[in-house]
């Protein structure tokens, strides 16, 4: 059996560098909501029974309304992350952690590539299970190239107030 990873996808991937030249160009707030709610649609029902991620999605929903404070949300957000700590099932986990990774993104405008990684595993492993490793990175491509046609769908074109992004990598 291949090693399972906890992410897909490459950096130097051309989907990648798409991706975040177009993260580049948007504010946190249309990134966020964006995120959460292709998490919330792809990933979350993957989670199985997953109470925190579900607060952690719907808190970022009514974060990104006015009806929720930061620090009100900020609880949530650890929860979900702990939760997905503690998921022992692969697919499970995977996505739970690009769920949590998604809603994290109203802090960390970079986490709107990072939790793509985790949800191409989710959707990999999901799809052709945990042995067939030979199309895992077709997948992952597959899941990145759908997020970036959507993050284009829904980009503000011009942004007057784009996130202040530096990537680390």
């Amino acid at each position: 059996m291949a090693k399972l990873r906890k992410t897909l996808g490459g950096i130097d991937w051309p989907v990648c560098e798409a991706l975040m030249r177009q993260i580049e160009t948007q504010s946190t707030v249309t990134l966020s909501r964006w995120a959460v709610d292709h998490a919330a649609r792809e990933y979350l029902p993957l989670c199985g029974e997953a109470p925190a991620l579900t607060a952690a999605v719907e808190g970022c929903r009514k974060h990104l309304t006015g009806q929720l404070s930061l620090k009100e949300l900020k609880p949530l957000l650890r929860e979900a992350s702990a939760a997905a700590r503690d998921t022992e099932d692969v697919v499970e986990q995977a996505a739970a952690r690009a769920t949590a990774t998604a809603c994290a993104v109203i802090q960390t405008p970079t986490n709107a590539l990072g939790y793509l990684f985790y949800g191409a595993a989710a959707a990999a492993y999901s799809k052709a299970g945990t042995e067939d490793a030979s199309r895992w990175d077709d997948l992952a491509r597959a899941e990145l190239e759908q997020a970036l046609e959507e993050l284009r769908a829904v980009s503000v074109p011009d942004e007057p107030n784009p996130a202040r992004i530096n990537w680390n990598c």
